[in-house]
Order: C-alpha cells, then structure tokens, then sequence
C-alpha cells in the first residue's frame, strides 16, 4: 500500500536528518549516496510530502519532523522489546535525549539521573535549551523528553507538572552599592549594567518591565551562557541578575551578593513533558525526575 510507511525507508530519512547530510548518510548505512537519495525520494513519493530540505546540513520540514518523531519512537521501542527479550548485546544500553534548561541542569536535575544511571542501565543525551523553546526539540523530534516551562503539550506528548524554580534579583555589594543605593530601586534598575544568559533570555527584562510598569533593562548588558559562570559574573560585580535560589543563598549568607528588591522571587513554573510511548527506560526517568523535583523545587 502507498500509505504505508516502510520502516528502512523511515530508518533512512532519521539516518539523513542526524547525520546532516545524504554522503554521511550513506557511510553510515553502508551503502552509496544514490541509495539514500532514492530511498528518500521513494519515501517523499507514499507521504506526497517534502520531508527534508535538500541545504547543509539537511533539516526536516514540518512533514519531516513527524516522519522524524515516528523514526525516533520505533527505534525506541524496539530497543526496548530487544532488550526485554534479553537480545541486545552485553554493553548496548537504552539511550534517551532529554532537552533541559540549564539552570535546572546545574542544579536539581543530575541527581534525578545518578539515581538511574547504573540500576536502570540507561544512557542520556542532553541537549541544553532554554526551558522555553525546548519544547521546539520535542516538536522537531531531536528529544523524547525536556524540561519545559510551557503547560501546552506538543502533539504526542504528555505533560506532568515539576513545580517552579525560584530566582533572587541580587547584585555583588561593591554593585549595589553603586548603582543601587538608595529606595527608589524602580528609577535605579533600568539604566544598571544586567547580566543575562544568552539573547533568548528575558527573564531580567520582564522582571525590570513588571517594577517599573514597562521599562525594559539597561542596553548595558553581558551575556553569559552558562548557569554557574551566570552566578560567577554577577558575584563578580558585572551587574545584576536574577540567580537561583539554591545558588544565591549561599552566596547571600556568605556576603558575596545582597539582594535589592526586598520580598521580590521571581517564579518560572516548570513541566516535564514526554512522548505517550511504552517504555521503561523513559517511564522510569520520568519518576526520578519528579522525586527530584518534589524534592528541590518550590
């Protein structure tokens, strides 16, 4: 039947769209670039859809995510019944990529996976977005599960509420008291040097438009990609930022940051979303996460 999907042909398009290009492709599948094509073309002919942009590196079109997304859950579950059925070879493992934003990678989210890493034999791919576009990933298929601050479930996913993450408007002492003394913290924020992320991050700029009733942060602003150089930077004294809880406080009790906005935490709610698939490897990582999160945050 034309409708149907043969899975060497899916296993093929996954092969392309991972590896970026139809001659990676074929090295990997072990057979010549022709081969791939046609097999593409074939499979492009029974959806009567383009599924990939023939560019460097290849990307799947919205047709072609879905394709994607199926490729990704077959192998998934065939992993799993190989498994089940003792077939799979000694040190071959479940794999499962999982999206995360990275302030809940620095802090609450390793221990959920240490719990499982060695009972449940299961290997993890991170990839690291911020919590509100990592549900793009799940969307594109490149994830089975992420870290998402949004409640609305992407096609073929559940949703599962952690909680939410708690973030301090602190400064470094010698900052503050520069640009921040005095109690008309709304009129002295705005033009203060911020530290953000990255330039997806709006996080300081919704919490300056929310204090002032519109304004936005200073121009004056470094980026810092990375959770605990993000916490180093605004220690240091390049400018303000909202930290996280777990990782302020120590620092607020030590004396090496002082909050401004008395009374103010931020709060981003976070969700787990996942494929509805039956399998053990992602239910059992999706309790862990849970726990951890029960147990870390608010």
């Amino acid at each position: 039947m034309m409708s149907e999907l043969p899975h060497d042909l899916v296993r093929t398009l996954l092969t392309v769209v991972d590896e970026g290009t139809f001659d990676a492709a074929a090295a990997a599948l072990h057979v010549t670039p022709s081969a791939v094509s046609q097999r593409v073309k074939a499979l492009e002919q029974r959806t009567g859809r383009v599924l990939v942009t023939r560019t460097k590196p290849v990307r799947p079109t919205a047709s072609g995510q879905v394709v994607v997304r199926f490729a990704r859950q077959l192998a998934r579950l065939e992993g799993d019944a190989r498994d089940a059925l003792g077939m799979n070879d000694a040190g071959e493992h479940p794999r499962l990529s999982i999206a995360v934003n990275s302030d809940s990678l620095a802090t609450w989210f390793l221990p959920a996976l240490a719990t499982l890493a060695h009972d449940a034999r299961i290997c993890f791919d991170l990839r690291r977005e911020d919590e509100a576009h990592t549900t793009e990933l799940l969307r594109e298929g490149e994830v089975m599960a992420a870290v998402t601050s949004s409640p609305d479930p992407v096609a073929g996913c559940s949703v599962r509420r952690l909680g939410s993450m708690g973030y301090l408007p602190v400064a470094a002492p010698e900052f503050a008291a520069r640009w921040l003394s005095g109690d008309d913290v709304e009129r002295l924020l705005p033009p203060a040097p911020v530290v953000c992320f990255d330039r997806r991050d709006e996080l300081q700029d919704n919490f300056v438009r929310e204090l002032t009733g519109g304004r936005g942060a200073s121009a004056l602003r470094h980026r810092i990609p990375s959770s605990e150089g993000f916490a180093d930077a605004v220690t240091a004294g390049l400018g303000w930022g909202l930290v996280p809880r777990s990782q302020a406080e120590p620092r607020l009790r030590a004396g090496a940051l002082v909050g401004f906005a008395p009374g103010r935490t931020v709060r981003v709610p976070l969700y787990w979303q996942q494929w509805r698939l039956d399998s053990p490897a992602l239910a059992a990582v999706a309790e862990a996460v849970a726990a951890a999160a029960a147990r870390s945050l608010e």
